[in-house]
């Protein structure tokens, strides 16, 4: 049985000294969630910018109109990344801000924004890390079946060459994709992300497309000369099960396998997992000859987004709440053990390439106090998922990089402006930064003065 009860060991403050010099600090964002300027410049509707209208589908009823206004308020936020002491800036490009119909003609004023935004990080001495897709595909390819449309595979190629033109040799990696799960289950099959549809063997079909992407770009990134390390970006968790029983511990390694080795098996073994394919039935996706060759790409590296684990249970959903657990104002479990689990398991399973920590933050109260935003449960997060990727590579996982999600509060998805992940405090009615406790933490932690 999982241990279901009440952390009572915590874990010792991280020390920087725990880290290699060459390790990569850094903070994530996505184009949609920050930038705003919908329809600047050029700019043609993503998939979000229709969800959002959908009555129902925001929490809030809002949108990614404005979000943090990043696109006009550009060296502003490049100012404060830099100020925290990080290494690196991890962000992603909005497809149709620079190719509108996800195909054909591209936009430069949204290839320039992205050079302005490049350059101006390696002139603050930042490496720039870029993801292709964070989800915000083109309505124009959507309207033509989008993922689900074997197309917007060779779309997306195209799209990835293009990019790696303009700005491939200023970039220090390359992530194909954020969360392909996240795209084809919460967006195809339960219909609460984009583009909204409900269908099990369509989700299926679509998460095949995406590792499909994948590997083809990278095979053509690589073949056009990429300098950039490069890699994927998948949300992963350890799968317990709630009890003892048959049942949920049969349920826990089904719910691995549709979550982690769905994933993992083809990019790294070439095939999907057998006990998951054979459960699919007629659900199964469409396969073609070469199409696992094709994914099977060396990788630069993983990136991992870790927010806790996944208890399972074949009969009431875990409340981990209830459970007497902590959780964050998401729901979610704050379980930081679950990093240094899951980093060995990857190791063990799917040894090779370097491990990079690309997301792990927490949506947590931010109360305020003589000015400034107290937020302890969220440092308090950090320092423990830090800690506990200290605990993975003490054990010898070669763990290469750690990104806090997010850099500033932001649109948050489904749950609109409601949820704050930000070590940066976002006042939406006039746009100020002001940074948090916990990223004036984050900044002490990296001086070596915390």
């Amino acid at each position: 049985m999982t241990d279901v009860s009440p952390s009572a060991a915590q874990p010792l403050l991280p020390r920087l000294a725990d880290f290699p010099a060459d390790f990569v600090w850094g903070v994530a964002t996505s184009a949609f969630q920050i930038e705003g300027a919908a329809s600047t410049d050029g700019k043609g509707p993503s998939i979000w910018d229709t969800f959002c209208r959908q009555p129902g589908a925001i929490a809030d009823a809002s949108n990614g109109d404005i979000a943090c206004d990043h696109y006009h308020r550009l060296d502003e936020d490049l100012d404060l990344i830099a100020s925290l002491g990080v290494k690196a800036y991890r962000f992603s490009v909005s497809w149709p801000r620079v190719q509108p119909l996800g195909q054909g003609a591209w936009n430069e004023a949204g290839l320039a924004f992205y050079e302005r935004l490049v350059d101006g990080l390696l002139k603050r001495g930042l490496q720039a890390h870029l993801t292709l897709n964070h989800w915000d595909l083109p309505q124009a390819l959507q309207d033509q079946g989008g993922w689900a449309d074997r197309r917007t595979v060779q779309h997306f190629v195209e799209y990835a060459r293009g990019i790696q033109r303009r700005l491939g040799p200023k970039l220090a990696s390359i992530a194909t994709h954020n969360e392909p799960w996240v795209v084809a289950v919460l967006g195809h099959e339960k219909g609460v992300f984009a583009p909204g549809l409900k269908d099990h063997k369509v989700a299926l079909q679509v998460s095949h497309h995406l590792l499909l992407s994948h590997g083809l770009a990278l095979q053509a990134l690589r073949a056009d000369g990429a300098t950039a390390k490069l890699g994927i970006v998948l949300n992963l968790a350890p799968m317990h099960p709630a009890t003892a029983s048959s049942a949920d511990r049969a349920k826990a390694v089904l719910e691995d396998g549709l979550l982690l080795r769905w994933y993992m098996d083809p990019l790294h073994h070439g095939r999907y997992p057998a006990d998951v394919w054979q459960s699919l039935g007629d659900q199964a996706p469409v396969v073609l000859d070469g199409d696992l060759a094709a994914i099977q790409q060396p990788l630069d590296f993983l990136g991992i987004n870790y927010y806790s684990r996944t208890v399972v249970s074949a009969g009431e959903p875990f409340d981990a709440k209830a459970a007497g657990r902590e959780v964050s104002e998401m729901g979610w479990e704050v379980y930081p053990e679950g990093l240094t689990e899951l980093l060995l398991r990857l190791h063990r399973d799917y040894p090779g390439p370097s491990y990079w920590v690309t997301e792990n933050g927490g949506a947590f109260p931010d109360p305020w106090a003589d000015g400034q935003v107290a937020d302890v449960a969220r440092e308090r997060y950090l320092q423990r998922h830090i800690a506990a990727v200290a605990a993975a590579r003490a054990e010898g996982v070669p763990v290469g990089a750690y990104m806090v999600w997010s850099l500033m509060d932001n649109f948050e998805w489904a749950s609109g402006y409601e949820k704050r992940f930000g070590i940066v405090h976002v006042d939406y009615a006039t746009l100020k930064r002001t940074p948090k406790q916990s990223a004036r933490w984050y900044a002490g932690f990296l001086r070596g003065t915390n």
